[in-house]
Protein backbone atom coordinates (compact mmCIF):
# COMPACT_ATOMS: atom_id res chain seq x y z
CA UNK A 1 0.00 0.00 0.00
CA UNK A 2 2.61 2.24 0.56
CA UNK A 3 4.40 1.78 -2.71
CA UNK A 4 0.91 2.51 -4.15
CA UNK A 5 0.35 5.98 -2.48
CA UNK A 6 4.01 6.42 -3.20
CA UNK A 7 3.65 5.90 -7.27
CA UNK A 8 0.61 8.26 -7.38
CA UNK A 9 2.15 11.32 -5.41
CA UNK A 10 5.31 10.93 -7.60
CA UNK A 11 2.71 11.06 -11.14
CA UNK A 12 1.10 13.63 -9.02
CA UNK A 13 4.63 15.65 -8.60
CA UNK A 14 5.39 15.25 -12.26
CA UNK A 15 2.54 16.45 -13.08
CA UNK A 16 2.84 19.40 -11.71
CA UNK A 17 6.41 20.06 -12.58
CA UNK A 18 4.40 19.72 -16.56
CA UNK A 19 1.30 21.70 -15.96
CA UNK A 20 1.99 24.28 -12.57
CA UNK A 21 -0.64 22.91 -10.86
CA UNK A 22 -0.53 22.09 -7.12
CA UNK A 23 1.52 24.76 -6.15
CA UNK A 24 3.84 24.56 -2.96
CA UNK A 25 1.73 21.69 -1.95
CA UNK A 26 2.78 18.68 -3.98
CA UNK A 27 5.94 18.91 -3.16
CA UNK A 28 5.28 19.00 0.46
CA UNK A 29 3.48 15.91 -0.17
CA UNK A 30 6.16 14.45 -2.19
CA UNK A 31 9.03 15.13 0.21
CA UNK A 32 7.03 13.25 2.80
CA UNK A 33 6.16 10.56 1.14
CA UNK A 34 10.22 9.70 0.30
CA UNK A 35 10.72 10.24 4.01
CA UNK A 36 8.33 7.82 4.68
CA UNK A 37 9.23 5.37 2.30
CA UNK A 38 13.33 6.10 3.69
CA UNK A 39 11.91 5.06 7.11
CA UNK A 40 10.21 1.98 5.91
CA UNK A 41 13.29 0.85 3.72
CA UNK A 42 15.03 1.47 6.97
CA UNK A 43 13.34 -0.28 9.36
CA UNK A 44 12.44 -3.53 7.67
CA UNK A 45 9.08 -5.76 8.00
CA UNK A 46 9.04 -6.37 11.38
CA UNK A 47 5.80 -6.69 11.93
CA UNK A 48 2.66 -6.59 9.57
Amino acid sequence: MLWTIFVILVVLWLLGFTLHIGGGLIHILIVVAVVVLIFNLISGRRGL
